[in-house]
């Protein structure tokens, strides 16, 4: 049994050991000396009466102990960083951290020029941005504002729709030139396509009639959506991608376009208790307008007729 609470440096040096793998390693994370680390790791078993880790020649292995403690590590580290955060612009609104969280595609391509406008604006602000295909738990304070590409489910969130945005099939023009482009679902079966790997979560809803995917229907696989992106870039086959992001590549085609699109829903959310924090509230305003913005370039890329539903990454 737990007498007290023990120091929270305790639980820092334990969830680095976790994450490292080692005290070396977690050690170096740490800025701390070996034999440090491992009298903070020491004491906290004694503390908590129970041993955490077990020597292994793959280094230490955590226990059933640890591995239930672990989710309250984090916890602790998010609250932590939260409030490190919040306190950073407690008597500015101008200065100050705003940490954000999406998807890998929107990090990476949309969200840089929307930033570069915020930090041009509000100088003092430090942005932290998290690209996660999870979604980041807004409730822990993973993170301040989210983007996510599904209506959030939490409770206890602030939310906005910002709007669909509207995706299909993509191939570069010299991979057209190579291979023929398909006129017809039926010949999408004689061309190279770029899709998942392991993880088919990204395309379970965007089957359409005749049009059934799985592992082996890709010449391309991965799971990563940047590298799926960068192979489309590439030419090395058919893949889908957002409207908005194919329109800045001149050399990217629509495929099949009255035969394959779906849109995706985009939402912008923050904690409904940060409402009142002026430095949140401007990165959340500007955020919503600028992917607004971007939402709108896409619509107004997009074919007339109106697209097929359905989520993807």
């Amino acid at each position: 049994m737990v007498s007290e609470a023990p120091d929270w440096q305790l639980y820092r040096a334990f969830r680095a050991v976790m994450r490292e793998g080692s005290l070396s390693a977690a050690a170096r994370a740490l800025r701390l000396t070996q034999p440090t680390l491992g009298r903070q790791i020491a004491a906290l078993e004694r503390q908590i009466g129970a041993v955490l880790f077990t020597r292994s020649p793959q280094g230490l292995a955590p226990t059933p102990a640890a591995e239930t403690l672990l989710p309250h590590a984090e916890a602790m580290a998010a609250a932590a960083e939260a409030f490190q955060r919040a306190a950073s612009g407690a008597a500015d609104a101008s200065k100050g951290t705003v940490r954000i969280t999406a998807s890998e595609i929107v990090s990476a391509e949309v969200l840089p020029p929307i930033l570069a406008a915020f930090q041009d604006s509000h100088r003092g602000i430090a942005i932290e941005l998290a690209p996660s295909n999870r979604i980041e738990d807004l409730l822990r304070r993973d993170a301040d504002i989210a983007v996510r590409m599904t209506r959030p489910a939490q409770e206890a969130l602030l939310a906005r729709r910002i709007g669909a945005v509207p995706i299909g099939m993509y191939a570069r023009r010299d991979y057209l030139a190579r291979r023929g482009t398909p006129r017809s679902l039926a010949d999408l079966a004689g061309h190279a396509i770029i899709g998942f790997d392991r993880d088919d979560s990204s395309w379970r809803g965007i089957e359409v009639a005749r049009f059934r995917v799985s592992r082996e229907s890709f010449a391309f696989r991965s799971d990563g959506d940047l590298v799926q992106l960068a192979a489309l870039r590439a030419g090395l086959g058919i893949g889908g991608c957002q409207t908005a992001i194919a329109g800045r590549d001149p050399d990217l085609v629509p495929v099949l376009a009255d035969e394959i699109r779906f849109e995706l829903e985009m939402w912008l959310a923050m904690h409904e208790d940060q409402r009142a924090d002026a430095r949140l509230r401007l990165a959340f305003d500007h955020l919503a307008a600028g992917l607004a913005r971007y939402v709108a370039a896409g619509a107004e890329a997009r074919q007339a007729r109106p697209a097929r539903k359905g989520p993807v990454s």
